[in-house]
């Protein structure tokens, strides 16, 4: 074929097609139908439906009528008018700028952008965590689908406090000081090893410190020292194992974990410790019958180291190594909220055989007219050692026109009998996320108000400031109403005033400073004021 023959049939290509455009009346679509004038309707064109620009296809000129010899001038406006809606239905307007439009500080959004180096931890060896760049070839002994991807990682915080308290009756003035140590062994993307160690203090009650001043310091420089791991772990995903040691992707993802690990639910409140046995979760799950888009479910079991305060030794006192815990919990995406639930059986063994608690939780968690935040937690604890409970929990916070810094929140609570947590392994009670008013430092013996929740009613209320987000103010008023001594929680009523502060001095240092007071009717007030230098690494 010459150059210009070429050149013809590209020129009669062009033309056609644009004649082909024409005469479709301008919509877009996809059919099997032939070019030439059909003499009957056509039906099934093809099995795709077709998909026009900005509307559906009853909106838009049907093939015969835009075909057709005997179609009127009348008919081809309308279907022209038709065309101009769905054009204008295929966009949206274009955005609207309040000031001056700004090209340069649009592109700062994305551009401007810089690196942020965190504190890296003590000690790193061999893959690092959070960087990039080219890596070395990852050995494949557990499976070409489960590369190994060794490191060791040891990070942690270094707390250290001086403080000044009225505790319940005793008057200290110390400066205390405590290290938490994480040591990580990556294995592969999915399995590691990690263990965490507290050296400088015993059973999260005393720590290394010097009391000074005061009359119930001692006046000396008290060492505490325990070498011993508070969590040694080792967690995976059945799923990658199964993929690696078979040569098969996996249709699922099975993570557990074996050893002393640590058990955190409800924000803490409902467990908090680490205890000795196993874990495994059913991740990402659907169930489109019940309307439930997402959830996990957890079973966890437990054979030592279970801090319950309902298990106890032969002295009588609490002990941790006298009974079984059995439970399940679980995590849902449903009803426009966030629903928590779970149960768990608690089983003496040794000295407190014959023990048998039952202990439920559930909770909802949702916004409200982009105006609350709310979450309502109920917690129960019954069984054959006569100490029952029960207590509602509402955590509420207001969603202001600075959602992100300025947070005022109002929690309020009602407790029956002795309510109890299932594990935790400070000695806390039920109510220590209710406000700053009752919770301590595990530092310094900072005072707090009741948080038993038995037979009492009350709350705090507070407002939270986070500047622009790099420093943070609480302050908070709390209170305890007992309506029943029932020799548990608090006697009288209890009143506390708190004010809290924070700012980092770089991305390593951060200081703290806390003060307290607590009006204790029919007893000495408490008082703490503190302030908390911390080193992370």
């Amino acid at each position: 074929m010459t150059r210009n023959a070429t050149a013809a049939s590209l020129a009669y290509a062009k033309t056609t097609l644009g004649v082909a455009a024409i005469v479709t009346s301008g919509y877009i679509g996809m059919s099997a139908s032939t070019a030439e004038p059909s003499t009957h309707t056509a039906t099934n064109e093809t099995w795709i439906a077709k998909t026009y620009v900005g509307g559906s296809a009853d909106e838009v000129v049907d093939d015969s009528e835009t075909n057709s010899s005997a179609e009127t001038t009348s008919k081809t406006d309308a279907a022209s008018h038709k065309q101009d809606k769905l054009v204008n239905k295929a966009f949206r307007e274009g955005p609207t700028y309040d000031t001056t439009y700004d090209a340069e500080e649009q592109a700062e959004i994305y551009g401007g952008k810089s690196a942020v180096e965190p504190p890296r931890p003590l000690l790193e060896i061999g893959r690092e965590q959070y960087t990039s760049g080219m890596y070395d070839q990852s050995s494949t002994v557990l499976g070409e689908l489960n590369p190994l991807l060794p490191g060791l990682a040891v990070y942690g915080d270094w707390r250290t406090a001086v403080a000044y308290n009225r505790n319940n009756g005793k008057e200290i003035g110390q400066i205390a000081t405590r290290l938490n140590l994480d040591v990580d062994l990556k294995i592969t993307g999915t399995e590691r090893i990690h263990a965490f160690f507290t050296p400088l203090q015993k059973a999260n009650v005393e720590f290394t410190r010097f009391e000074f001043g005061a009359g119930d310091g001692n006046g000396q420089f008290n060492d505490e020292f325990d070498p011993l791991p508070q969590t040694l772990f080792f967690e995976g995903d059945a799923g990658s194992l199964y993929s690696g040691f078979s040569g098969n992707p996996a249709s699922f993802d099975l993570p557990f974990v074996v050893g002393l690990y640590p058990l955190f639910l409800q924000n803490g409140i409902w467990a908090n410790d680490a205890i000795l046995g196993g874990a495994v979760t059913l991740p990402a799950k659907n169930l489109p019958a019940l309307g439930l888009a997402n959830y996990d479910v957890t079973f966890f079991a437990a054979f030592d180291n279970i801090d319950n305060a309902n298990v106890l030794g032969a002295n009588g006192k609490p002990d941790n190594d006298n009974a079984n815990l059995y439970g399940v919990t679980t995590f849902i995406d449903a009803f426009s909220g966030y629903i928590e639930a779970g149960y768990a059986a608690v089983q003496g063994t040794n000295e407190a055989d014959g023990l048998l608690e039952h202990y439920l939780t559930a909770a909802y968690t949702r916004r409200y007219a982009n105006t609350v935040s709310n979450s309502t937690r109920f917690f129960a604890n019954f069984g054959n050692d006569g100490e029952d409970g029960y207590a509602v929990i509402s955590e509420n916070s207001l969603i202001t026109g600075l959602p992100s810094t300025l947070l005022p929140y109002a929690n309020f609570f009602i407790g029956f009998d002795n309510p109890r947590p299932l594990v935790d392994g400070n000695g806390a009670g039920i109510l220590k996320n209710v406000g700053i008013n009752f919770e301590t430092d595990a530092l310094t013996g900072y005072p707090k108000l009741d948080d038993t929740a038995s037979n009492a009613w009350g709350g705090a209320i507070g407002l939270q400031y986070l500047f622009n987000l790099d420093q943070q103010i609480v302050v908070e008023a709390a209170m305890v109403q007992p309506f029943e001594d029932d020799g548990i929680g608090a006697k009288n009523s209890q009143y506390a005033l708190g004010v809290r502060y924070q700012i980092p001095l770089d991305r390593a240092w951060l200081f703290r400073a806390d003060a307290t007071y607590q009006i204790l009717e029919d007893a000495e007030d408490n008082f703490g004021i503190r302030t908390e230098l911390r080193r992370k690494f």
